[in-house]
């Protein structure tokens, strides 16, 4: 039973990637289907990333001030070491204030 779930989970897996390849042979000329393929991987990204964020901590306020000043880094420019210890120092600080 084992195999025909790996079997299963296999031919899903490749039917997800060969499918849009065999179907699709145009170019896509839809800006709306353009711009929704181009932002899935960071819409992804975002929705695996932000709740670890605030779960990583033992305080959730803690995570989501982390997550704002990295956020407030990076929009003025910060690169993503300078961004990540942005975030480690500020978890730092208030999970000592909020003990």
């Amino acid at each position: 039973m084992l195999y025909a779930y790996i079997l299963v989970m296999a031919a899903v897996s490749y039917a997800i990637r060969a499918l849009p390849m065999t179907l699709i042979r145009k170019p896509i000329r839809s800006r709306f289907i353009r711009s929704f393929l181009y932002y899935v991987p960071y819409v992804t990204l975002a929705v695996m990333t932000f709740p670890a964020i605030v779960d990583a901590t033992r305080s959730p306020v803690a995570g989501a001030l982390a997550l704002a000043a990295g956020l407030a880094a990076a929009w003025f420019g910060a690169g993503l070491l300078p961004v990540a210890a942005v975030c480690c120092v500020m978890v730092l600080i208030s999970e000592l204030i909020l003990l």
